[in-house]
């Protein structure tokens, strides 16, 4: 059998055909056969068509423009039964609702959801119900196929004509890309859409072009100043305060406080409150942690910057000085969200955990956690990485003033179960620290340090009695507008539709 350069191939050897021409370089694909005019060329070049999933990461948080950019762009076009698989939403993607309403969306799956976009789902606006993920079972369940992308639109602030990609340059700088990491090595189709064009190569690239189908410039992919959020501040009200030095007394009096130290905190403005009082007792002490992780704020640069950890580990920057740490300190480095939380991998960072800090929009007397719906059962946010640092820490702690709103935040149920109680350690208040049961050598530990260890029973007590508004009647029937997943794909609660 004579091949394409005139040689003699042998018939018989299995399962190889005769080379029949390279294919020309003609054939090959060019940068600028990558680069398109628009999004909507690039919806066509992917084939999207009614009920397909496009996928979008939320690094640039509200300051994000590409979501709805691509959804106007899809009705437009006239699509139907859109399945949007952002990693999070926020107020900023509120024209989402209207698509929902118009029938352009017909599925919603995510693991953080806030603003307009949350209260239409409570409502019942969206037809099919949300499916609510923890970071690590979203990485999960995209790597085993359980979430099949047809397109995922990366926000890319720096990319040149053959999609290699990083987020530390252009005004839209975000930082780390960790969770468009897993959407681009296993989505159908990849485009980059970005506002800051680069010659080839762009440096450096954190996805490079090989995942990269095609490359959009549009005059703004986001507004980096919104990255910073009202849950990214740490509090300076003096009750919270002194919450987040008793959270660090416990950390002390866990044994936990030594060198190698490894560390989280979640982003509400107690838990990193937690962080300053921390970083005071590493220096007394002298102590030198190994890592810090999560998404990262000032909080942390400033404990790497001095010599307080030896490495950050960061899989979304949220405030721009962690986004200016990421770029010039190599001790910043970058991890995909499977890296930090798929329970199905060989060994997630969170499993490397001593401590995390986590908030809570309210905790129940068998330490399970809400951070999923508030008093009214309307979403306001969602796992993230919640659960997954929970269950992976030997120290998980929930700080949360009593009350909030009129209304008590220690209860006897929980409206929804975001994560279960078996993964909570220690909940510290401002009227004293509950240590789970199953943890009797860490609850002697606090007492011998002088801690106010009370039963949860009674900061439950005291929180009804400090309420001013009635415990919110909580739909327990109706349809289920929204179901949570625990980290490992299973169903661990259900959110039911509201009134109005």
């Amino acid at each position: 059998m004579i091949n394409a350069v005139g040689r003699d191939i042998p018939a018989q050897l299995p399962g190889r055909a005769p080379f029949a021409g390279a294919g020309g370089k003609a054939g090959r694909a060019s940068g600028q056969q990558k680069l398109l005019a628009s999004i909507g060329d690039a919806l066509d070049a992917c084939g999207l068509a009614d009920g397909g999933t496009v996928s979008f990461h939320h690094h640039l948080r509200n300051g994000d423009h590409l979501l709805n950019l691509v959804l106007a762009e899809i009705a437009r076009r006239g699509l139907r039964g859109i399945h949007v698989a952002a990693s999070s939403l926020f107020p900023v993607h509120a024209p989402l609702v209207e698509h929902i309403r118009s029938g352009v969306v017909g599925r919603i799956s995510a693991t953080y959801i806030s603003g307009a976009v949350g209260e239409a789902i409570a409502r019942g606006e969206l037809s099919e119900p949300v499916r609510m993920l923890t970071h690590g079972g979203r990485a999960r369940a995209i790597m085993a196929g359980e979430l099949p992308i047809d397109v995922a639109f990366v926000a890319a602030p720096t990319a040149d004509c053959c999609g290699n990609i990083n987020g530390i340059d252009g005004r839209s700088a975000c930082g780390t890309l960790g969770y468009a990491l897993v959407d681009v090595r296993h989505a159908r189709h990849v485009v980059a859409v970005t506002d800051h064009l680069v010659p080839h190569p762009a440096s450096p690239a954190q996805i490079t072009q090989d995942f990269v189908d095609h490359v959009v410039e549009v005059d703004s992919i986001g507004d980096a100043a919104g990255i910073v959020s009202g849950t990214t501040r740490a509090t300076s009200d003096p009750v919270g305060l002194e919450i987040a030095r008793t959270a660090a007394q416990v950390i002390e009096a866990s044994g936990l406080l030594k060198d190698g130290l490894s560390f989280q905190t979640g982003a509400g403005g107690i838990s990193l409150a937690v962080a300053a009082a921390l970083r005071e007792l590493m220096v007394a002490r002298g102590i030198t942690g190994s890592f810090a992780s999560g998404g990262i704020t000032s909080y942390l640069v400033e404990m790497l910057e001095q010599g307080l950890f030896r490495t950050l580990l960061d899989v979304q920057c949220f405030d721009l000085a962690a986004v200016d740490s990421f770029r010039r300190n190599a001790a910043h480095m970058e991890m995909s969200a499977s890296l930090y939380a798929n329970p199905a991998t060989r060994g997630p960072v969170v499993d490397q955990l001593d401590v995390v800090i986590l908030g809570a929009a309210e905790i129940d007397t068998d330490f399970n956690v809400n951070v999923t719906t508030g008093t009214n059962g309307v979403i306001l946010g969602g796992s993230g990485g919640h659960a997954d640092t929970a269950a992976g820490a030997k120290l998980a702690i929930v700080t949360t003033k009593l009350n909030a709103g009129g209304f008590a935040k220690v209860v006897d149920r929980v409206g929804v179960v975001t994560t279960p109680g078996e993964t909570i350690d220690v909940l510290v208040t401002e009227a004293g620290v509950a240590v789970n049961p199953r943890r009797t050598e860490l609850a002697q530990r606090l007492q011998a340090a002088g801690l106010p260890v009370v039963p949860v029973e009674a900061l439950r007590d005291i929180a009804a009695g400090q309420a001013t508004k009635p415990p919110a009647g909580i739909p327990s029937c109706g349809r289920v507008v929204a179901f949570v997943e625990y980290r490992d794909g299973t169903v661990i609660d259900v959110v039911r539709a509201v009134q109005g």
